[in-house]
């Protein structure tokens, strides 16, 4: 199936001439998406989320489930971007404790604060709507004080921008010129808000987000915007209650198609190809998270029963325990800290678990040591 999905422009990026290309406004057209043909994958993906929404009554805490989900979205949608940074990077960053690539921690700790951001706004009665505005606060987030606080944070490019390639004339894809990207902007804003959508929601969030990506409104960071635009989606309209995908993982195994698809869009008007695509990657994504989630709540419970059969255990030892999965690394400093107890009381409930084989000293030292619930780290890491 062949459409057209944009116009081509002829611009001047510094002393080249180069073709830049404008999407038309959503939803598709000549001919449209038939929403028939996504019926069964779209059924497959909206049960997947439903059942993943489920499991949050497998454990005490969805606050443990969403900590888990939320690094691991912010992970791997950084690394798609060439960050370095690893699970323990930031686990580590996340205690206090000295990282080498703090650049690249300091990238995942800005996603997932531009993620709260946005779920707060989301959430509060005042806060800023699925917006233009809304994009370009979580973007100054994201970009702030780390490699891209030189590319605008927070500001819409006022220069050429280009996707691949040493300069836009040999560049894979040149977004729209800065002149077109408001009211590209502006229409994808009408688009989202439009009061009678013709199309399922996981249809139009796939919609959304390739056509943001064209768009390419920054200098950087456009990536991990659009693909934080796919999690605030799936929030506002009602798929999700708690952020407990992390869709990035499966772009991430299949990038260059991931990206294949994406292009396939503005070469020949393949929406159906792309749907089709981001349909099964939320399906996937659902059924490993939720097979993530079974594996946490089992692991959890098991190391509780250690904890509880060890019996040395103290009060402060079981109460360490339920903060072990949003904070699954610590320093003697940092449990007394959030206890509010003495350090001295605070050594004693990390030895009892320790005792239990929940914790592990990773230093070898004895001053200045730090403890990993490792096995729980190691659940994340898969």
């Amino acid at each position: 199936m062949s459409r057209t999905t944009g116009t081509w422009m002829t611009t001047t990026a510094g002393a080249e001439t180069v073709r830049s290309f404008v999407p038309l406004p959503l939803p598709p057209a000549r001919p449209k998406l038939d929403p028939v043909a996504y019926l069964k994958q779209n059924a497959r993906a909206e049960i997947a989320l439903q059942r993943l929404s489920a499991m949050t009554g497998l454990v005490v805490s969805t606050s443990w489930l969403v900590y888990a989900a939320l690094r691991k979205e912010a992970l791997l949608t950084s690394q798609m971007e060439g960050t370095q940074a690893t699970l323990t990077d930031v686990l580590d960053g996340e205690a206090g404790l000295a990282v080498t690539n703090a650049q690249d921690v300091e990238e995942v700790s800005n996603y997932l604060r531009a993620f709260n951001f946005a779920s707060e706004q989301l959430r509060s009665k005042t806060g800023l709507p699925v917006s233009v505005r809304l994009l370009t606060e979580c973007h100054r987030i994201l970009m702030s004080g780390v490699r891209g606080a030189t590319k605008l944070p927070g500001t819409l490019h006022t220069t050429q921008n280009w996707i691949g390639g040493s300069r836009p004339a040999n560049a894979l894809f040149v977004p729209p010129p800065p002149g077109e990207v408001v009211p590209a902007l502006s229409d994808l804003e009408r688009y989202i808000h439009h009061p009678g959508p013709t199309l399922p929601p996981l249809v139009r969030i796939a919609l959304v987000h390739a056509q943001f990506e064209t768009i390419h409104p920054f200098l950087d960071g456009n990536g991990r915007i659009g693909r934080l635009l796919i999690a605030i989606l799936l929030e506002e309209w009602k798929l999700m209650t708690e952020p407990l995908l992390y869709v990035s993982g499966y772009l991430k195994s299949h990038q260059r198609v991931y990206y294949d698809r994406l292009s396939a869009i503005r070469e020949n008007g393949n929406w159906e190809g792309w749907v089709s695509f981001f349909l099964e990657a939320v399906a996937a994504a659902a059924d490993d998270a939720q097979a993530s989630i079974i594996a946490i709540a089992a692991l959890i419970a098991e190391d509780r029963k250690r904890v509880l059969a060890v019996g040395t255990s103290t009060l402060a030892t079981l109460r360490l325990f339920e903060l072990l999965p949003t904070m699954p690394r610590l320093t003697i400093d940092r449990a007394a800290n959030v206890l509010g107890v003495s350090p001295p009381t605070a050594a004693k409930a990390i030895q009892g678990l320790q005792e239990a084989g929940v914790l592990r000293e990773t230093t070898g030292r004895l001053r200045n040591q730090s403890f990993l619930y490792w096995r729980y780290v190691e659940l994340l890491k898969q």
